[in-house]
C-alpha cells in the first residue's frame, strides 16, 4: 500500500465533474437492506473478480446481503466484535485503529471506496481492530459464509479473495519498511503519493486531493508526532512542492516527492 509505484487497482479516469459527485459525503441514514447489485456497480472492477460470466455474475449478485451506512466518526466494527462480514466500501473513507497500553488509538490504516475492511475477523472469528468512519459513508455487507460458499464453485472469486489478503501482507510489509528505516520528509512523501495514486484509479485528480483524516492521525499511521507532521508539511510548501490549504493539499512537484522517497540514506 505504501509503495507509490505499485499499480493494484485501475478505473477509468471520471474527470473533474464526476470527481466533484464523488468527494460530496453521503446523508447518514439508518442502516437498512438493500438489494444490490454487484454486476451493474460502478466500483465492481475494484472489490469484484474480473472475467466472470454472466451466470457467475448473478450469482456473485447475491454475495451481498445489504448496504450499510455508517456515520461519520461512528463505528463500522469494534475490536472484540463477532466476526460476520468482510466489508465493501462504497463511498467514504474509513480509519482501522487499535488501542495501545497507554490508552491511544494507533492507527493502522487508512481504507477507501473500492478497498474491502473486515480481513482481521477471519483467524478467530473477532474482529482485531475497530473500523471508524473519517466520513459518512456506505459499505456493502457480505456474509463470510456466502463468500466460502461461492468461492468452492467461482475459482476466480476464491482466487480474487487471496489476493486481497496478500495485498494486505503487502501493505504491512510497506509499514514496517515505513516506520523503519524512513526520516520523516520521506514518510510524508510516500503516504501523500500513495494516497494520491489510489484516488486517481477512482477517476480523481493526480494531483489535487481532500485529506479525509487529520494530521493527528497521518502522524498515528506513520509514527510520527503531530508536530513533526505539521513541520514537514511545512517543509514541502517552502520548498514548492505542495499547496495546502487545511485539508486541500495540491501536489505542485510530484517528481520531487518521488526523490524524497527514493532518496533513502543508510544510517
Amino acid at each position: 500500500m505504501l509503495n507509490p509505484s505499485s499499480t493494484e487497482i485501475g478505473n477509468p479516469e471520471l474527470g473533474k465533474e464526476a470527481a466533484h459527485r464523488h468527494v460530496t459525503p453521503i446523508l447518514a441514514v439508518n442502516s437498512k437492506s438493500i438489494k444490490v447489485a454487484c454486476s451493474s456497480c460502478n466500483l465492481r472492477e475494484l472489490c469484484m473478480p474480473l472475467g466472470l460470466s454472466h451466470e457467475e455474475l448473478d450469482r456473485i449478485d447475491d454475495l451481498v446481503a445489504n448496504r450499510r451506512k455508517v456515520k461519520r466518526g461512528s463505528p463500522l466494527f469494534r475490536n472484540g466484535d463477532k466476526f460476520t462480514s468482510l466489508y465493501a466500501i462504497r463511498t467514504g473513507f474509513f480509519k482501522t485503529c487499535i488501542a495501545s497500553e497507554d490508552g491511544r488509538d494507533q492507527v493502522t490504516g487508512f481504507q477507501m471506496a473500492g478497498e474491502i475492511v473486515g480481513l482481521d475477523g477471519i483467524v478467530n472469528d473477532l474482529h482485531t481492530c475497530d473500523a471508524i468512519a473519517l466520513e459518512d459513508a456506505e459499505v456493502c455487507v457480505m456474509p463470510f459464509d456466502r463468500i466460502e460458499d461461492l468461492s468452492n464453485t467461482i475459482h476466480a472469486l476464491q482466487r480474487h479473495v487471496h489476493k486481497i489478503m496478500s495485498r494486505e501482507i503487502v501493505r504491512e510489509h510497506g509499514v514496517m519498511l515505513l516506520l523503519g528505516s524512513m526520516r520523516a520528509e520521506e514518510r510524508l512523501a510516500a503516504f501523500l503519493l500513495n494516497l494520491v495514486q489510489r484516488l486517481h484509479a477512482r477517476g480523481f485528480s493526480q494531483s489535487e486531493l481532500v485529506l479525509r483524516m487529520t494530521r493527528e492521525e497521518i502522524g498515528s499511521y506513520l509514527g510520527l508526532k503531530l508536530e513533526t507532521v505539521s513541520r514537514t508539511f511545512s517543509k514541502f510548501v517552502d520548498d514548492g512542492i505542495v499547496e495546502v490549504k487545511q485539508r486541500h493539499v495540491r501536489i505542485l512537484n510530484a517528481d520531487a516527492l518521488k526523490d524524497i522517497v527514493n532518496s533513502q540514506v543508510p544510517s
